[in-house]
């Protein structure tokens, strides 16, 4: 009942580099939540049909290598055990030979599309029974808010997603269009993240980004906190162009 699925990186999911861009990635595995889940009885029908939503709360991915440009690999994906209101879902993508390129854990939530607030799993008669296969990876964690002067941001359209703000996958790109060049030449390692509000098309936003040695951090609040991201690379290792 694992959920595997074989993709190779085309042209347009790659970047400059020829590595698998971060955004696609983690759409990849959002997508195979939500197949997944689908499959295991919790589809549209009880969710977006009734005006629920599935969202990511907070996330964390393991980097050991990034597939690169027309490799070809798998994406497995199994949920874990149900924590009150939250949903763990694991991840973990792998080469042909069975190494271990990348592996997630992402902690997902219902909300109510029309209140925007979260919907408890069993007032809405919601399960989705977790599954063991092997040592989980770790959970994500609450991150620090970055330092840095503020510099605004107004939502664009297109980083929206069904859900009506904007998605997770995107905030790497907006991340990574920010940090300095050199940095994102490195090779990722470890990418960290929370989502504690919800940035909709048309917001303007505070941005706070901040270097601190092979580490480079995003935030973003209106009023009030709505993410926090944090990526780290590798110093000792770069791609040329």
């Amino acid at each position: 009942m694992i959920y595997r699925q074989q993709y190779r990186v085309l042209s347009s999911d790659a970047d400059l580099y020829r590595r698998l861009r971060l955004s696609r990635m983690l759409t990849l595995m959002q997508e195979a939540a939500i197949a997944h889940t689908e499959a295991l009885g919790a589809g549209r029908e009880k969710t977006l049909d009734r005006g629920i939503l599935w969202a990511v709360a907070m996330q964390r991915v393991q980097v050991r290598r990034l597939p690169e440009y027309d490799e070809t690999f798998e994406l497995l994906s199994w949920p874990g055990e149900m924590m009150h209101v939250l949903f763990p879902r694991y991840c973990r993508i792998v080469d042909p030979a069975g190494d271990t390129l990348a592996e997630s854990s992402a902690l997902w939530i219902l909300m109510d599309a029309e209140t925007r607030q979260r919907v408890f799993p069993e007032s809405a008669g919601i399960r989705v029974p977790g599954m063991r296969f092997g040592a989980p990876p770790p959970l994500p964690r609450a991150l620090p808010a970055a330092k840095g002067d503020p510099v605004p941001f107004e939502v664009p359209y297109s980083f929206a997603d069904l859900n009506g703000h904007m998605n997770n996958a995107r905030l790497t790109d907006l991340a990574e269009d920010r940090m300095p060049g050199a940095l994102r030449a490195m090779r990722v390692r470890q990418i960290e993240a929370e989502y504690t509000g919800e940035a909709r098309p048309g917001d303007r936003l505070a941005l706070r980004g901040q270097r601190c040695g092979s580490v480079y951090s995003l935030s973003g609040e209106k009023e009030r906190a709505l993410f926090r991201l944090r990526m780290e690379y590798a110093e000792d290792q770069t791609d040329g162009i």
